[in-house]
């Protein structure tokens, strides 16, 4: 093994990560290993076997540094994605801890329009203080710009990517879990095809939670029948269910609160527990 660096110790081996607004990440770091690469892991569900892995290569930075680039194509496959350094071929991986995070670039990706399929990835800060790389992958997605809430409803601002609404588009309630009434709203639709708003009456939630909660998932059925999920992807946050807490009103002895789910979509709770 050569060397052309000092490093840290493993156990603060640390990596920078900048994100570009097309979905390029370039990581850098300090290794002593010219033949050191950077792995990807995609995160397996509990008890279940790793998958998907994507190996890149670690070229020198010229600033004694070494970089590897996920490019932004092939697409990451939706789900949270570890980051590893592999010292040399055959040596046990090291996860990294993150280094500086330049996410400057993300912070304004709800102003542009985005393609089908819509890929997102946001580096971000495990629990337990790892990078990692939040990543979604959707044939569509609907961006929510803003929710208007008061003691009686809530009023939704969107905008579709990936499609258009097309002819009678239709905001869907659907009850998690099954059983319940799916509920329809009938969204104002912009002029460009994309952008719609709309209101969701708490009330008519209430009467469908007769004891403990339910939990509504929102979408939006766009080109004919397709149904796309309504959330907020299009920043530098990784997760916003805990940040981003939207008021709840009581409602006929229910509270009722809107809130992003661990997905970053957008959902409504109707609890009377």
């Amino acid at each position: 093994m050569t060397t052309d660096h000092a490093t840290s110790s493993v156990a603060d081996l640390r990596a920078d990560c900048t994100a570009d607004a097309d979905g390029r990440l370039t990581f850098a770091l300090r290794t002593p290993s010219t033949a050191a690469r950077l792995l990807l892991r995609l995160r397996p569900k509990k008890g279940q076997p790793e998958k998907v892995l994507h190996t890149l290569d670690l070229e020198p930075a010229g600033d004694g540094r070494r970089r590897a680039v996920q490019m932004p194509e092939p697409a990451l496959a939706e789900g949270r994605w570890d980051v590893y350094l592999v010292p040399e071929p055959g040596a046990p991986r090291q996860r990294l801890r993150p280094g500086l995070r330049d996410l400057r670039a993300l912070v304004d990706g709800h102003l542009r329009d985005w393609p089908s399929p819509v890929a997102v990835r946001v580096p971000y800060v495990t629990k337990d203080g790892y990078l990692a790389v939040r990543a979604w992958l959707r044939t569509a997605h609907a961006e929510v710009e803003g929710v208007d809430v008061t003691d009686r409803s809530m009023t939704v601002r969107a905008r579709l990517h990936g499609a258009t609404l097309g002819a009678g588009p239709t905001v869907r309630l659907r009850p998690r879990g099954g059983g319940g009434t799916e509920r329809t709203v009938v969204p104002v639709a912009g002029e460009d095809g994309r952008g719609f708003t709309f209101t969701v009456d708490y009330g008519e939630l209430v009467g469908d939670a007769k004891a403990g909660n339910r939990v509504w998932d929102l979408s939006v059925r766009a080109d004919g029948e397709t149904s796309v999920r309504i959330g907020r992807l299009f920043d530098d946050v990784a997760d916003r269910k805990e940040i981003f807490v939207l008021p709840a009103a009581v409602i006929g002895g229910a509270v009722v609160r809107p809130y992003y789910t661990v997905d970053n979509d957008l959902s409504v709770l109707a609890d009377r527990t």
